[in-house]
């Protein structure tokens, strides 16, 4: 699909009556444990169906992210709903896996393929060898692929061009913490305030343990149906959230060092929008990859929800907590809700789905029309999906 007609308002998920999400389920996400990353997965798959009312002999396909767990995971774990001959296929895009497998789902429904999809994340935490270290070429520094070493370094430009403060920065993870204590899901239920953040041990530069995402397991799990699926299978239209956009792509040669991650977001994030037929300033909602605090700042400018360098006032008066004009991170964030990896983008998905159907309890953003999911991946590369309420 060329980018011009990816980036067309409406376009190819206009087609098969619309693609929608159905259902969504969670199993929490946690530290290492010895659980089976079966039992994670179909938990989150039992709930997702039962939430949309769909029966497993209905789902047609399935995509799984998940990047720790080894070949074959996704049929592994699905055959204990059933042996119903579905096509599964394994999705690995680092950070952003659950993401793409939601976006290939998308892709299958609007085409006609399918009604049903199943889009799924699930990982156990694993070695976290990366192929960025097994390319055969040789680094003039040890730490210069270490995702913290990279984004100590962007705070540390970050705070010194926009004359923001180490404290402004670490607002972030107080933010997100405080909205993760409010989610059933989330790793870290704890709030936490300026004073515990910055006390918390240093991790490289600016940036302490609790401006860090910690990593572990979990799944996640959303129905994706097409429009005629709705009507001929009965389901209910009110909770169903449409897809309005659905967007990827990867860095570009020309950009710095550093840049390349903000430049892909902004990228990215804009041509969502021009698919969806909305401009950032109407987004009531927004996931993004803040798997460092600094990472919100500059993302929520480069997205556009801000001006160029307003991030940290935007966060000081209070613009991106819940209940001000778009919530960042309502779910907590990577930061906070936790980051396990293949189903991090779709956990994102399940939260502003909830929100978008006015069922946030304790945590809802009033009158919540339209929301954004946004991901980045080692290598580096973005999907963003934009939603919104059905009627």
């Amino acid at each position: 699909m060329s980018r011009s007609a990816e980036t067309q308002a409406g376009g190819w998920l206009d087609a098969n009556g619309g693609v929608f999400i159905a259902g969504i389920g969670l199993h929490p996400y946690q530290f290492p444990t010895e659980t089976p990353y079966t039992v994670l997965g179909l938990t989150a798959v039992r709930a997702a169906l039962a939430d949309a009312g769909l029966p497993w002999d209905r789902v047609q396909s399935a995509y799984v992210g998940t990047t720790s767990i080894g070949m074959a995971a996704g049929r592994v774990m699905l055959r204990h709903l059933g042996s119903s001959g579905l096509a599964v296929t394994q999705v690995e895009n680092a950070s952003a896996s659950g993401s793409f497998a939601f976006r290939q789902a998308c892709m299958e429904v609007a085409t006609g393929m399918s009604d049903v999809v199943l889009a799924v994340g699930v990982d156990k935490h694993g070695d976290g060898r990366r192929a960025a270290n097994k390319d055969g070429l040789e680094r003039l520094s040890e730490t210069a692929t270490i995702p913290a070493v990279k984004f100590a370094m962007m705070a540390r430009t970050y705070l010194r061009e926009r004359g923001a403060s180490v404290e402004e920065m670490a607002g972030v993870a107080v933010k997100n913490h405080a909205n993760a204590a409010r989610n059933p899901f989330a790793q870290f239920r704890k709030p936490r305030t300026l004073e515990q953040v910055l006390a918390s041990p240093r991790v490289v530069g600016d940036l302490t343990v609790q401006q860090c995402c910690p990593r572990g397991e979990g799944a996640a799990a959303v129905m994706v149906v097409s429009g005629h699926a709705i009507r001929k299978m009965g389901l209910d239209a009110r909770r169903c959230v449409r897809v309005r956009a659905s967007v990827a792509g990867s860095e570009r040669p020309e950009t710095h060092y550093g840049d390349s991650a903000v430049e892909l977001v902004r990228s990215s994030a804009q041509a969502a929008f021009e698919q969806a037929g909305i401009a950032p300033q109407e987004l009531d909602l927004l996931e993004l990859h803040d798997a460092f605090s600094v990472e919100e700042l500059l993302y929520s400018e480069a997205i556009g929800v801000c001006d160029p360098g307003e991030g940290a006032r935007y966060l000081a008066r209070g613009d991106s907590q819940i209940g001000g004009r778009c919530a960042i991170n309502a779910s907590g964030g990577l930061i906070g809700m936790g980051h396990p990896l293949g189903p991090t983008g779709i956990g994102q998905l399940a939260e502003i789905t909830r929100q978008l159907r006015g069922e946030a309890e304790g945590r809802q953003h009033a009158h919540a029309r339209w929301g954004m999911a946004h991901m980045i991946g080692l290598g580096s590369v973005s999907v963003a999906h934009v939603l919104s309420a059905s009627a």
